[in-house]
């Protein structure tokens, strides 16, 4: 029986580098919401100041105005990219990649489209007077509540009251 024998003994085989290069951290950026709903300076409310003032009212329907303008420039852009997008692939998953991103698309503007009228709505109560004050109890909704959602019908309260409800029953 003849023996090997290396000169060099075996070594342990490395791993394959994993991709773990060290790379400069940054934090993952969310989309960047390009509507001015977002970019709003907050109401500074003054000292002894009547609740939805002209002032107040002044400042929630300028955010519910550029809202609704930066909502109707989505649609624009939508019809514009649909019209420029539309071609017949002869692949058939081709085809069914683009009908599902038309279809995507076109049910994000259906609630925007809906969201639209909510603002109009808001805005027509706003010039009656009918702004403001919750549709349940009937107390202040708050300013800072309206800021953050402006066509908030409820207050805080009911609102959470109308949400547990809902999980309860299953709707």
């Amino acid at each position: 029986m003849v023996k090997k024998t290396n000169k060099n003994p075996p070594t342990k085989r490395k791993a394959a580098p994993t991709q773990r290069k060290q790379t400069k951290k940054t934090k993952a950026k969310a989309p960047a919401d390009k509507s001015n709903f977002s970019n709003f300076e907050p109401y500074k409310i003054k000292r002894g100041e009547k609740y939805l003032n002209e002032s107040q009212e002044k400042h929630l329907k300028k955010i519910l105005i550029d809202w609704r303008m930066n909502l109707m420039e989505e649609v624009d852009k939508t019809v514009n990219y649909l019209q420029d997008e539309a071609s017949n692939f002869p692949d058939p998953a081709d085809r069914a990649a683009q009908e599902e991103e038309f279809s995507i698309e076109l049910r994000t503007r259906d609630r925007e489209r809906k969201l639209i009228r909510k603002i109009d709505s808001t805005l027509e109560r706003l010039e009656q007077g009918d702004y403001g004050y919750c549709d349940s109890c009937g107390i202040e909704i708050g300013l800072r509540r309206l800021e953050a959602r402006p066509t908030a019908e409820k207050c805080v309260d009911c609102k959470s009251l109308d949400e547990i409800r809902e999980r309860q029953l299953g709707n």
